[in-house]
């Protein structure tokens, strides 16, 4: 089997030999961000938007990170492949403590660690489920403080789903790993970014790709009730692409996978996002 190639502190190594301390703040608070940033032949998507939103994450947790040193070694885990198509995780922790401690000082060094896995962008309809947005209230911040993500994933992978689609008081928010789009009235929708929402740069590729087109996106709040009325619904992940929601098993609504709107946003998606 090959050895996962990956980064810590700088230095290169398999992922088998990386060691990180128990009492990294990454561990014991989820004091850290992180960053998905898939590649095809070899080159990585949308790279400059991942960065972007890798440097607003950190400075909303008041973390001073080198981009250079961190797009160096990006682009060589991506390098290091055996695949030219995958992507990279990459993460950056405020540090390790001596002693756990919630306040933390204010010379402490950064830790970062990546990853490299190869993953083939196949379409795969998928089956979903209702739940209640139990995460904390800055998920426009991509922190690895995901428990409330993997408590209502797990939850619907028991009942055979492979994502659910979260609400906060009927509100849609975003899916478990992924953003929301759904076709009502011939109109496609997603919900209006706000603190209880990810900006997805896949999420940003399809809209924009779509104005291209003339053909616009309706940004706002968004219920359980306009959603019982899609035509068709996806979601949107850089590992995903464009993947369309066959079933939502706990929401009764009626969706096709051979939706117009949807046909035509996909097509114009994936020659845009592979190009």
């Amino acid at each position: 089997m090959e050895q996962v190639k990956a980064v810590f502190n700088g230095s290169f190594d398999s992922l088998d030999n990386i060691q990180v301390s128990p009492l990294s703040r990454a561990y014991t608070f989820s004091d850290s961000v992180y960053e998905v940033v898939p590649f095809y032949n070899s080159s990585p998507i949308a790279y400059e938007n991942h960065i972007e939103r890798l440097q607003k994450s950190a400075s909303a947790l008041s973390m001073k990170i080198n981009l250079d040193m961190i797009s160096n070694e990006i682009k060589k885990l991506i390098a290091l492949c055996e695949s030219k198509a995958g992507y990279v995780y990459y993460q950056v922790t405020r540090g390790q403590d001596l002693i756990r401690s919630h306040m933390h000082s204010n010379d402490m060094e950064i830790e970062t660690f990546g990853y490299v896995l190869a993953h083939t962008f196949e379409t795969k309809s998928l089956k979903t489920m209702i739940c209640e947005d139990l995460r904390w209230g800055r998920c426009d911040i991509k922190s690895t403080s995901l428990l409330g993500n993997v408590l209502s994933m797990n939850k619907a992978r028991e009942k055979g789903c492979d994502e659910v689609i979260m609400h906060n008081n009927n509100i849609l928010t975003e899916a478990g790993a992924s953003n929301l789009f759904f076709v009502k009235d011939d109109d496609i929708c997603t919900p209006a970014l706000s603190n209880n929402i990810l900006p997805g740069i896949t999420r940003q590729i399809l809209i924009d790709t779509l104005l291209d087109i003339d053909i616009k996106v309706y940004e706002k709040d968004f219920t359980l009730d306009d959603l019982k009325l899609a035509s068709s619904a996806w979601l949107t992940s850089s590992t995903k692409g464009m993947a369309p929601i066959e079933k939502i098993i706990n929401l009764d609504c009626n969706l096709s996978l051979n939706n117009d709107k949807y046909l035509i946003a996909k097509k114009v998606f994936d020659s845009n996002f592979f190009n």
